[in-house]
């Protein structure tokens, strides 16, 4: 019996099997792939995001990526916002009191 050699490469779209007759591609799904604490991909929607006239920011952030996301607002001179899970079609409202909306981010 033959062994069988499974390689995966990491940060693409494909899976190849090797082994046993030859090599076949396998399609990854097609899920999009995000860093840690990286700007959030665009399937998130932070265009309801404002800075508010007295300082701060304030809006919604919505999840259109097809899987539960974490993300989190990065504000300039102030402190960012917590990590929040948002499930898939679903959105969580940001607030803050202080400082300018920089970016959404993944965590």
């Amino acid at each position: 019996m033959r062994a069988t050699k499974v390689r995966v490469l990491v940060g693409s779209a494909a899976i190849v099997l090797a082994g046993l007759g030859g090599i076949v591609p396998v399609q990854a799904a097609s899920v999009p792939e995000v860093a840690a604490g990286g700007t959030a991909p665009a399937c998130i929607d932070r265009s309801d995001v404002t800075n508010t006239a007295g300082g701060g920011i304030a809006g919604y952030v919505y999840n259109n990526c097809g899987r539960t996301m974490r993300v989190k607002i990065v504000i300039h001179n102030w402190r960012d916002t917590s990590c929040q899970s948002i499930p898939n079609r679903q959105s969580r409202y940001f607030h803050t009191v202080g400082g300018t909306y920089d970016r959404t981010a993944v965590c």
